[in-house]
């Protein structure tokens, strides 16, 4: 019997991959960052076929860090950034156009010709999302209509489709399919059926043939084959089965085991992401928070989530380090930002994609507001790091107003929960504590844990939910009358963001 269960963690900015042990124990990692590529302003691309060589190097890394063959992994989950959309030749596995990376707003002409008939929610009742240029099913039209003869091709059934998922499957399996997590961020998913819309497919003039098969996150979609590598071929000629897929969100949501409604987590990464169970039936969010799928395990009902998503987090702090030179690691802005006592009366709102939730504007544009001679590179360091907390703020006030649910604690994941200053502002912000796991990569965990329910590796619920261990906790300890002075600053500041682009 196998003794481990893997992860492909594809992110934005790095692929992993990662080896668990039935405890939910990291037993080896490696990690690799890809390029991102900014063709034109508010334009973000990426190589898919430098995403699937790093998954490949991941791979072979780990299994070494290891020591483990092929026979050693019972199955691999994967996990991945969502809406970022790949379109590719079925029969050369060769991609026609770089992937359109979901903080990419090039689809605004799209999105705004769209909304003329309806409005911003003209999908929403059967998608569950507002238009807006962060879902993949706009990308994929505007790759059909941009690039030359691809019309023709996808309606001849030569072009595939997916989500990077799909793609990383595709080529380890040779199969072509998604699961109803990822298919929920295409704006082409009906919530409520969990198949493509033929209306809303119609409407965008996009061909059924290109789209991947929906299935359960949790199933076995496929067998490695001689282009995964590592993983092809164990002992004995058996091959690693590809047996849970979830997106990123999603799969922290499931790592860390918010199996019940009322539950929530907040993955903080490159963006941030709040999510939180609402059971078998899909609440619909009058605040702007998305209405999307949570998971579906084998042939079990789905189950629903509420989700506030906010763009930029940690890629401020690349920003910082990448753009501004302020820092030379995203690891010394904490140290940085305690420099100082508070923030000097500035906040940065990072709208450099657009607000997400609970605003939807994508023509907002970032501000750095309230500056004085005063200000220096630690009030900009602290007010980055704390314009995340505000941003969760937002979130989690729609989140309750919407469910009507009022959060005791935060389950928190995400390279950014390590940062001490950013964990006990956030805890003060919120008004509740704040629990860090002993395992905080869950984005990974809750990819291997929907891979080994598939397979056995683990039965049931309850045997996660006893992997679950908390690290850290950060209690509240802001006076109320300052964190109402602070909130009601960032609510000004952001105002001042609205209606930039012309």
């Amino acid at each position: 019997m196998p003794e481990y269960i893997a992860a492909i963690d594809q992110g934005t900015t790095s692929t992993r991959f990662m080896i668990f042990d039935h405890g939910g124990n990291v037993i080896a990692v490696d990690q690799k960052e890809h390029q991102q590529i900014y063709p034109r302003p508010g334009w973000v691309e990426h190589d898919p076929l430098e995403i699937w060589e790093r998954t490949r190097e991941v791979m072979r890394g780990a299994l070494a860090k290891a020591g483990c063959a092929a026979s050693d992994i019972a199955a691999v989950g994967i996990t991945n950034q969502r809406e970022t959309t790949v379109v590719w030749e079925k029969s050369t596995g060769k991609p026609i156009y770089n992937a359109i990376v979901w903080q990419d707003t090039r689809t605004d002409g799209i999105i705004n010709e769209l909304a003329k008939d309806g409005g911003q929610d003209r999908f929403r009742l059967k998608t569950g999302l507002p238009l807006a240029t962060y879902f993949s099913g706009p990308k994929l039209k505007w790759i059909l209509d941009s690039v030359d003869g691809a019309r023709a091709k996808a309606e001849n059934g030569d072009l595939l489709f997916g989500n990077i998922d799909t793609w990383l499957i595709w080529n380890l399996t040779g199969v072509h399919v998604t699961d109803v997590t990822n298919a929920s961020r295409t704006m082409l998913m009906n919530i409520n059926t969990l198949d493509w819309d033929e209306e809303i497919l119609e409407i965008l003039d996009i061909p059924r043939a290109v789209l991947p098969a929906i299935k359960s996150s949790s199933e076995i979609y496929g067998h490695i084959d001689a282009r995964g590598g590592v993983l092809a071929a164990g002992e004995g000629g058996g091959s690693v089965p590809i047996a849970g897929d979830l997106g990123d969100q999603h799969a922290a949501l499931f790592g860390q085991t918010c199996f019940s409604p009322g539950e929530a987590k907040n993955t903080y990464g490159t963006g941030c992401f709040m999510l939180m169970n609402t059971g078998e039936t899909p609440v619909a969010s009058k605040s702007g928070l998305l209405t999307t799928m949570g998971y579906k395990i084998g042939d079990q009902k789905a189950v629903y989530v509420l989700e506030g998503s906010i763009a930029i987090t940690g890629a401020l702090i690349q920003w910082l380090r990448d753009n501004l030179g302020l820092i030379q690691s995203s690891a010394e802005v904490e140290a940085l930002a305690k420099s100082v006592e508070d923030n000097g009366g500035i906040y940065f709102v990072p709208a450099f994609s657009g607000l997400f939730a609970p605003y939807w504007k994508s023509d907002a544009r970032g501000a750095i507001v309230g500056m004085t001679r005063y200000v220096n590179k630690g009030h900009l360091a602290r007010a980055a790091l704390e314009a995340t907390a505000y941003q969760t703020r937002e979130v989690l006030d729609a989140m309750e107003t919407d469910s009507g649910v009022r959060l005791t604690a935060l389950k928190v994941d995400g390279g950014m929960v390590f940062n001490e200053l950013l964990m006990q502002f956030q805890s003060d912000i919120l008004d509740v504590p704040v629990i860090r796991p002993k395992v905080a990569e869950t984005t990974a965990l809750g990819a291997a844990y929907a891979a080994g329910l598939a397979v056995g590796f683990w039965k049931d619920y309850e045997e996660l939910r006893k992997n679950w261990v908390k690290d850290r906790e950060w209690q509240p300890s802001m006076d109320t009358e300052l964190r109402k002075k602070l909130y009601s600053g960032w609510k000004k500041a952001v105002t001042r963001t609205f209606d930039w682009v012309e």
